[in-house]
């Protein structure tokens, strides 16, 4: 990343009382003609959960992904606004996306580990950046922030692909937390997950939110209620381009929305 003074940031800067983790101003995404979302504003506080609902195709994964700007990787993609991350715009010329991607971290649907063992699932971003700790108690500690370390301890060396969805996902997260990001994206990180296994990952993510901006996509409204502490609820228009159409506190957006639209989504009149 890049300082306004053109210098390069080598660590998240600290964040400072009333400043947002990110903030997204009149921010519109593209693919072709196609606009996906629409004038979406808001703003992301820090260490908390932030969930995004809404009906299906409605830009909820988009948004996500345009906060670390993993919809670069689409050829058609473009975006128009502006994404803020602790003051700074991720999609100004000077940024280097690998970078942006090194601080705001992703989840994916489904658990996508390496075919590799856990031990080289853990490592492997760290190595590639250049890492020169001592990896053993990298992987140890991510292992553990990821609540999986009492589990796979002992196995370090086999395939991490013979571990269950639950254990595959929170291997992800021990792999995203591995290098040392400020926020994580997770995009509907518990939906292939029997239930058990998404209460693991939603106290997991109580966890981590004591050291990291959590920002998560889900269909599942009783997930939003009872993991994030802020809602954000989009829709379509009639252009078929998500908008955003309330976002407050969880508790808040739940008891008493502000938008009829809100009410008849969480009630399920539609979606």
């Amino acid at each position: 990343m890049q300082t306004k003074a053109g210098t390069a940031i080598d660590t998240v800067p600290a964040t400072r009382d009333g400043e947002y983790a990110i903030e997204a101003r009149d921010l519109s995404v593209y693919y072709g003609k196609f606009r996906a979302i629409k004038n979406v504003s808001l703003k992301v506080h820090p260490r908390k959960i932030t969930a995004f609902i809404g009906p299906s195709g409605c830009g909820k994964s988009t948004l996500l992904r345009s906060f670390n700007r993993m919809n670069d990787l689409v050829s058609s993609a473009r975006v128009e606004g502006e994404i803020l991350y602790h003051g700074y715009n991720i999609y100004d010329r000077a940024m280097d996306p690998v970078q942006v991607r090194r601080h705001i971290g992703m989840v994916f649907q489904r658990p996508n580990p390496f075919p590799k063992s856990i031990y080289d699932n853990v490592a492997w971003g760290a190595r590639i950046n250049g890492y020169r700790g001592k990896l053993d108690e990298l992987v140890e500690q991510s292992l553990r922030q990821a609540a999986l370390w009492d589990e796979v301890k002992d196995k370090l060396n086999q395939s991490a692909l013979g571990l269950s969805g639950g254990q595959q996902q929170r291997l992800c997260i021990a792999r995203a937390i591995a290098i040392k990001p400020d926020t994580i994206l997770m995009d509907e990180p518990a939906s292939a997950l029997d239930p058990i296994a998404t209460l693991k990952i939603e106290e997991l993510m109580h966890v981590l939110a004591q050291n990291y901006t959590i920002i998560i996509v889900t269909h599942n409204m009783q997930q939003a209620a009872r993991a994030s502490d802020f809602t954000a609820f989009l829709m379509m228009d009639s252009d078929r381009a998500g908008s955003l159409v309330e976002y407050s506190g969880t508790r808040e957006l739940f008891t008493t929305p502000k938008d009829k639209r809100t009410e008849d989504y969480i009630t399920g009149r539609f979606g």
